[in-house]
Order: structure tokens, then C-alpha cells, then sequence
């Protein structure tokens, strides 16, 4: 008789960026959206998560029990379509130790590249954000947390290449970062340096015009000392526009 196969020697992949989704063998697996939010709080939790914790958190307005009935059902949802993705004793629950998950290898990447030891492409995940349909609390909080470890990530791929002179991956890196953030004065600053590392004052001159407007227009504030230094030794009436 055929061993039934439960998904747990085929790859796990959890994707929480620019939405959710769940691979089983490289074949994607449809989840309720009750299973959904359970997955995906577990998966942000690197530590085991105590059950009633769970049900608590996710249904915040329904009694007691009828929260832990509500996630015990969406247990078994999980196991019926993707048995190997959470792990879950009486008491706790945590992600499958086989289950690759994407916002994780995003965020080794962005620590990577703030420690200065990635030299390949940045990858795509530095540019989406979690998902971003989801408006829970918990996720919103988490949300804020990477954006600003991957936009901290790009800027600093920016500076450190272009102090390296590889000013097209350098361009390609802080470019990214505005457009993750385009009020971001940071990201400004190392194209600004950028420009200037490769003798382009023009350039340079209309990076800081269009930070100056768009914080002007956005937020009625000055582009901040460390912007003007910058562009000091420019001619005055340049960076005025």
C-alpha cells in the first residue's frame, strides 16, 4: 500500500512578502484566510507562541473559547493542506523547522549588506514590503520594522559602492531606496554623494532640488544640516531651486 505523502521531505517555502503564499514541493497551496493569519503570526514570532496567546491575538473580540475553537479549526486546515508548515503541541506553537521563509533570508540579506559583507545584486525582497494588505496591528508593527531595516540596507549598499567606484550597482541600490521612501533625506544624500563621486555637480544639484521640494511640500521642512553640507561648496544660487 502507497505511503500517503504528508509534504514533509518535499521544500516548505512560507512567502510573506508582497503578499502571502505557501509552496509545498514547489506547487502552491491554497490556504483559508483564518489559516493564513495564523501562519503567518506564528512565522513572526521566532520563538514557540503559547496557544491562547494565539487564539487571543487573533480573534481579540470573541470570548474565550470560542477563539481557541476558532484556531484549533484553523490548525486543522493547515495540517489538512500543508501538514509539514507548523509545528503544534497542546501547548504551543511554532514554524516547522523545514519551512523556508523569505522575509527571514530578506532580513539576513539586509544585516548583510549593513555589515558591509554582501557583494552580489540586491535582491527583489529588499524592495517589497510585508504583507501589505493586511492591516492588524501585529503586522503593521512588523511591517515598520523591516521597511526600515531594508531601506537602511539599501542606503548603505549605496554609500559603501560608491566609495568602491562601483557607481552603476551604486545608483542602482540608492535609486531603490527612494523609491521605497522618496522622503527619505538619507537616501537622497547618498545619491547626492553619488553624483558627486562621479564629477557630476548637475546632477548632484538637481538630487538636492528635488529632496528640498518634496520636503518643502510635504512636510514644510528644510532639507536638515547634513543635506546642506553636502552641496556647501556648490554655487549658491544652484541649490536654491
Amino acid at each position: 500500500m502507497p505511503r500517503r505523502d504528508d509534504g514533509a521531505s518535499r521544500e516548505v517555502v512560507l512567502r510573506l512578502l508582497a503578499g502571502f503564499g505557501v509552496e509545498v514541493g514547489g506547487e502552491e497551496v491554497s490556504l483559508p484566510g483564518s489559516a493564513q493569519r495564523v501562519v503567518a503570526f506564528v512565522a513572526l514570532h521566532e520563538r514557540p507562541v503559547l496557544r491562547p496567546y494565539v487564539a487571543g491575538m487573533l480573534w481579540l473580540d470573541w470570548p474565550e473559547t470560542r477563539a481557541a475553537g476558532n484556531l484549533r479549526s484553523a490548525l486543522w486546515r493547515i495540517q489538512r493542506h500543508a501538514p509539514a508548515l507548523v509545528a503544534a503541541d497542546p501547548h504551543m506553537l511554532r514554524l516547522a523547522p523545514c519551512v523556508r521563509v523569505d522575509l527571514r533570508e530578506a532580513e539576513s540579506l539586509a544585516r548583510s549588506e549593513l555589515a558591509g559583507r554582501s557583494s552580489g545584486v540586491p535582491r527583489q525582497s529588499l524592495t517589497l514590503d510585508l504583507l501589505p494588505d493586511w492591516y492588524d496591528d501585529w503586522v503593521l508593527l512588523e511591517r515598520e520594522r523591516f521597511r526600515q531595516l531594508r531601506l537602511r540596507a539599501l542606503e548603505s549598499r549605496c554609500t559603501r559602492l560608491t566609495a568602491a567606484g562601483r557607481l552603476d550597482e551604486a545608483l542602482e541600490a540608492g535609486l531603490l531606496a527612494l523609491a521605497g521612501e522618496p522622503l527619505r533625506e538619507s537616501a537622497h544624500r547618498a545619491l547626492v554623494r553619488l553624483h558627486l563621486a562621479e564629477g557630476n555637480a548637475a546632477e548632484a544639484v538637481r538630487q538636492f532640488r528635488l529632496c528640498r521640494r518634496l520636503l518643502l511640500e510635504q512636510l514644510g521642512v528644510e532639507p536638515s544640516p547634513l543635506m546642506l553640507d553636502l552641496v556647501a561648496g556648490l554655487d549658491a544660487r544652484s541649490t536654491r531651486g
